[in-house]
């Protein structure tokens, strides 16, 4: 899309850290928002520079959680329309043309919400097929009717209204190498686990072999992911190892839990003998 489109009532907001690779080229491909704000938490590279040399509002916020944080930076936005990329993603010309296409409606006839279509690259590959794509993912919305929710991870768009699905391909360029990308998965699998744990899930033995098995097959066979070739498979795998880990430390958190009030329970029969 030509950088000279005319501007739209919307704001691009991201979050942020340690960003500067990516960033320019993400807001690069948005150039129709009217502004873009940035949450950042706490880069000690260039991504300030570059976000401001770019006429993005840059905002420091630490640390809150993936949900809270983005919720940070969608209040901060003056539209009430947002769109909310990641500094790794891209919006293709067709997907930017169906935005576009949202405002030229009137408002009244706009959904609260639109879910994009999101392509995954993994070991170099666009995935065309498995959980790699379709993708979707609500990243537009009316923030009067729609807000992130306040997960630490996997957080999800909770919309008051209908979401309807735009054409175009959001590109989700990721270049980080499969150390940084199996860390973040044992980082986000320990989260998951802790948060399931406080609100009282439990899981089996049965569950820890059965889920990865379940994920991989639906994943690999019912979606095609074997026609992204090894690509396909790496990121299918991973996932389902991902989910096994979830599950285990889930376990080891109900084990520590139930030796916890066991030996509370010991201390509180020997004090009372």
């Amino acid at each position: 899309m030509p950088s000279s489109v005319a501007t739209l009532p919307l704001s691009l907001v991201l979050i942020t850290q340690n960003a500067e690779a990516e960033l320019a080229a993400c807001l690069a491909t948005v150039p129709f928002a009217a502004e873009i704000v940035i949450v950042d938490s706490g880069s000690t590279d260039g991504t300030r520079r570059i976000a401001e040399s770019l006429g993005a509002r840059f905002i420091e916020q630490p640390w809150l959680g993936f949900g809270s944080q983005k919720n940070v930076a969608i209040t901060a936005a003056q539209n009430d329309w947002v769109l909310c990329l990641d500094a790794d993603e891209r919006i293709s010309d067709a997907l930017a043309q169906a935005i576009v296409a949202v405002f030229a409606q009137p408002e009244s006839e706009r959904a609260a919400a639109y879910a994009l279509c999101r392509r995954n690259r993994f070991f170099d590959r666009w995935l065309s097929h498995g959980e790699g794509y379709p993708d979707w993912t609500v990243r537009l919305f009316d923030r009067r009717r729609a807000r992130w929710s306040d997960d630490a991870v996997h957080e999800k768009v909770l919309v008051d209204g209908k979401t309807e699905r735009l054409s175009g391909d959001l590109l989700h360029a990721s270049a980080e190498s499969l150390d940084a990308y199996l860390t973040k998965q044992n980082r986000y699998t320990t989260t998951q686990a802790e948060r399931l744990f406080a609100t009282g899930a439990r899981t089996s033995g049965w569950q820890l072999f059965a889920s990865p098995l379940a994920r991989f097959f639906r994943f690999y066979f019912i979606k095609r992911g074997f026609l992204d070739g090894a690509a396909g498979f790496a990121h299918i795998a991973i996932g389902a190892f991902a989910s096994f880990l979830k599950h285990a430390k889930l376990y080891a958190l109900q084990k520590r839990g139930i030796e916890k009030s066991t030996q509370e329970k010991n201390s509180s029969d020997h004090s009372l003998s």
